[in-house]
């Protein structure tokens, strides 16, 4: 064999070039079309939903495996169970918290705009709200019963999150009780985690046909006549959602993390893509999972944050509620006072923990709530059914990004991010793998039962 010359150097190995990009060139495409399908062909265009709900249904049956693989793994490889208690709890509380912040927030702006005046409701409208008030939302106690699965494998079957996470954490501390002799079944579960990624990464191949099929159903099904009606709501909805998220939980990231909230956001603008185009958070979880971990905040604190976050941590709907509740009052002349609003809208904040998994959730549970607690206001729910899917895409963007920053948030107070590695991923030295959705190099359970702390920076 001969000698490597200068003229004939071996080649540097070839890196592998990431062609994910042209799949969401083509979803910004498929949404520009299926607007133009949407306008031009109404009636067709509402028939093609089924292509987006089969693409979210798709990512939907990949959100339990990835849950309980990443509880299981982070659980598992810290010694202290107390650790995990702290991030539950300070991710509960925060959540509180911020839900309040989003219900005052939508509470002042309605105050403000009271978009609702001078519309006149029909009985098409009326029998319309009426029938939004038929939803799966359970009362408190119901709903703490419902987070037990009948089974251990029917957290997996019947797709309930909250499910999935109890299983997960039982799972989770049983290993972490085992020490060494529970090391074989993490490894196991680290190789199930690979699969399952693997498997999501193929299915967002779909993202382009899903995105046409659910632009071009909401175009379709709201039209031109809604949007204008209805412009004044749906302009101070999203102009109140992006002041929250980037004054609000830019201002909080930047205080507690010293993060730029648009570093971060342009870090998961992939994900913000494919929700603008699916109305779905829930079709960006796995992704948002497998990029918090890869930024540097621990498994354990997103695993536990992120699956909580998207139950509880829901500040575009709060802010939904808030703003649709008014518009409804004024629309129907019968304004609400200070004194009405504020036990109304902490109802809601309740009820709307009982909806969490609910399809739709925002719009059913705004309807329950007012059922339950006003029922006046039913009638006036049929007023926003029309451009509610127009509505859906800010809260699932502001749900998203609330939980997003909360997750960053729950990583500097507990001390479990890498601050040296956020820096570097957001800088782009560290790009994320599209392909495995996974840093192949970094093993989870080769420390096992020895705590993940090595690479953690004090906050």
């Amino acid at each position: 064999m001969a000698a490597s010359s200068p003229d004939t150097a071996p080649a540097a190995p070839r890196v592998k070039r990431d062609r994910t990009h042209y799949l969401y060139i083509a979803v910004i495409a498929a949404v520009a079309l299926g607007i133009a399908v949407g306008l031009i062909w109404p009636d067709a265009a509402v028939e093609l939903k089924p292509l987006g709900t089969g693409f979210v249904n798709l990512i939907k049956m990949m959100i339990s495996p990835i849950i309980f693989c990443t509880i299981v793994l982070g659980i598992g490889s810290v010694r202290k169970a107390a650790k995990v208690g702290a991030v539950g709890g300070i991710a509960l509380g925060y959540f509180t918290v911020m839900s309040l912040v989003a219900l005052a927030i939508g509470l002042v702006v309605g105050n403000v705009l009271h978009p609702g005046d001078g519309l006149h409701l029909t009985d098409a409208l009326r029998q319309t709200g009426h029938a939004q008030v038929e939803s799966d939302a359970l009362p408190p106690v119901d709903f703490v019963l419902s987070i037990i699965p009948t089974s251990f494998v029917s957290a997996f079957t019947q797709g309930q999150v909250l499910q999935t996470l109890l299983v997960a954490l039982l799972a989770g501390f049983a290993l972490q009780a085992m020490g060494s002799a529970g090391q074989p079944v993490l490894r196991g579960v680290e190789h199930i985690q690979r699969l399952v990624f693997r498997i999501l990464s193929m299915v967002m191949w779909a993202a382009p046909i899903g995105a046409f099929g659910a632009i071009a159903a909401v175009t379709g099904s709201a039209g031109l006549d809604a949007l204008k009606s209805l412009a004044v709501l749906m302009l101070g909805f999203y102009v109140t959602c992006f002041l929250f998220v980037f004054v609000v939980l830019g201002a909080l990231l930047r205080i507690v993390a010293g993060l730029n909230v648009f570093s971060l956001f342009k870090y998961l603008a992939r994900e913000f893509l494919l929700i603008l185009s699916t109305s779905s958070s829930e079709s960006a979880l796995p992704r948002l999972i497998a990029k918090m971990e890869h930024l540097g905040v621990s498994r354990p604190v997103v695993g536990i944050t992120v699956p909580t976050g998207y139950s509880f941590n829901l500040d575009g709907t709060m802010i939904y509620m808030t703003m649709a509740s008014l518009y409804i009052a004024d629309a129907l002349g019968t304004p609400m006072s200070v004194g009405e609003q504020i036990p109304l809208l902490l109802f809601l904040l309740l009820a709307s923990k009982g909806a969490a998994g609910v399809s739709g959730a925002g719009l059913a549970t705004l309807a329950g709530g007012l059922q339950s607690h006003k029922p006046a206001l039913v009638d006036g729910v049929g007023l926003i059914v029309g451009i509610d899917r127009f509505m859906s895409e800010a809260r699932a963007l502001t749900n998203f990004a609330g939980n997003a920053v909360a997750t960053v948030l729950v990583g500097t107070w507990t001390k479990e991010i890498d601050k040296v590695r956020v820096r570097r991923v957001l800088g782009g030295e560290l790009p994320f793998d599209e392909t495995t959705l996974l840093d192949e190099g970094r093993s989870t359970v080769s420390e096992v039962p020895e705590p993940r702390e090595e690479g953690l920076v004090k906050a």
